[in-house]
């Protein structure tokens, strides 16, 4: 129970964020709505574990939880990209057994792997400035590289871009290990749960493409 007591934040975030993964797997707009809660749960936890980077970004998500739900249930109307592999039509839908969405899955658009690359590394640095010269962070590289690379996961994810998958892999592996560190196990082990539904939820997406 002592042991209870001490997790329980850690406990109750790790359900929502398999509850989490397991719609987002289904391309199911219910995830938002999970992430939204597990995410305002995750301000606190990461606070008290000097995770300030996380934290900090537990508020661009909420953001982006409210931008992604709009974005995914909003009607989808004809569009031709640039990108050849951006064709869209609004007879487009996925089916995920109890949830039909509007917005297609698509390719991640080319033009755009270069700024984003870009703003990825320029975050990164920032925050391991401010890490480093404002906070008592143990863990500045690895927490300001997990927050630059997720801001570009979860806006991918809101446009329901298929590569979005191989962003979180990345994220997922290292903030793995920085939690098992920083004594958040089942946090920790959720991630590790993360890396091998994402590989798998990679190959769901395609195949709803197709």
């Amino acid at each position: 129970m002592e042991f209870i007591a001490a997790h329980w934040l850690d406990i109750l975030t790790t359900i929502l964020g398999l509850a989490y993964i397991l719609f987002e797997y289904n391309a199911s707009r219910w995830m938002w709505l999970v992430g939204f809660l597990m995410q305002a749960l995750g301000i606190v936890l990461y606070f008290q574990k000097g995770l300030y980077a996380d934290c900090g970004m537990e508020f661009y998500y909420l953001a982006m939880t409210v931008y992604g739900y709009w974005k995914w249930i909003k009607p989808n109307t004809p569009t031709l990209s640039h990108d050849e592999n951006d064709i869209e039509t609004s007879t487009q839908r996925e089916m995920d057994g109890s949830d039909s969405t509007l917005l297609p899955i698509r390719h991640f658009p080319k033009k755009l792997i270069l700024p984003w690359m870009l703003v990825i590394a320029a975050v990164w640095g920032i925050i391991y400035w401010i890490l480093v010269t404002f906070t008592d962070s143990s863990v500045p590289l690895a927490d300001s590289f997990t927050t630059a690379l997720s801001i570009i996961g979860i806006w991918a994810l809101a446009h329901k871009y298929l590569e979005q998958w191989f962003i979180w892999i990345a994220v997922d592996v290292v903030t793995c290990a920085l939690y098992f560190y920083k004594d958040i196990p089942f946090k920790a082990s959720l991630y590790g749960l993360y890396v091998i539904i994402a590989i798998f939820g990679y190959f769901n997406w395609r195949k709803k493409m197709a």
